[in-house]
């Protein structure tokens, strides 16, 4: 709704409007770029024009949604269905994310991962193995030492520790 209101106010055509993308019927001239990125700005929106970044944006996204909010895991690896989804060669894409995020696409899936694995451990809902299957780890030892090399803790630590600042502060 506010990107459909800021073109509205610059005059502006659009074909499509859809989360995270608009396709503007015509070409902006520098001003305009400029008024509309300032405008979206104010939203905590930003205005990305290099395909390089769109692509960037869209393996984010992509990641994001297949690891916080699937509820399955994808059929086979992840690079595959990277690849399959955005319609490009994952060596491509692989490169340039690494290019200009400065690490890896398989980095940032283990890093959301692990994110994920702190959410879950949080809700108390899934034991280990669980989470395990859930996030498409081959195994529960393979989950703990990656959440022990990237938090330095390992799962169950981490759960403690969560546990103890939780009883804490309802002994305020």
């Amino acid at each position: 709704m506010v990107v459909k209101e800021e073109l509205k106010k610059l005059g502006l055509h659009y074909s499509n409007v859809d989360l995270g993308t608009v396709e503007i019927i015509e070409e902006l001239d520098p001003a305009q770029k400029s008024q509309l990125k300032n405008n979206l700005q104010k939203y905590g929106l930003e205005l990305l024009d290099d395909k390089k970044n769109i692509l960037i944006e869209k393996i984010k996204s992509l990641i994001i949604e297949m690891i916080h909010y699937s509820e399955e895991p994808p059929e086979g690896n992840y690079s595959d269905y990277i690849s399959e989804k955005l319609g490009y060669d994952y060596t491509y894409l692989s490169n340039i994310f690494s290019e200009v995020k400065g690490t890896t696409i398989q980095q940032y899936i283990i890093i959301h991962k692990i994110e994920r694995v702190k959410e879950l451990l949080l809700y108390e809902e899934l034991n280990l193995t669980e989470i395990s299957y859930k996030l498409h780890y081959s195994s529960v030892a393979h989950l703990s030492n990656q959440f022990k090399k990237i938090t330095g803790l390992t799962p169950s630590y981490y759960k403690k520790i969560k546990e103890n600042r939780k009883r804490n502060l309802e002994d305020l």
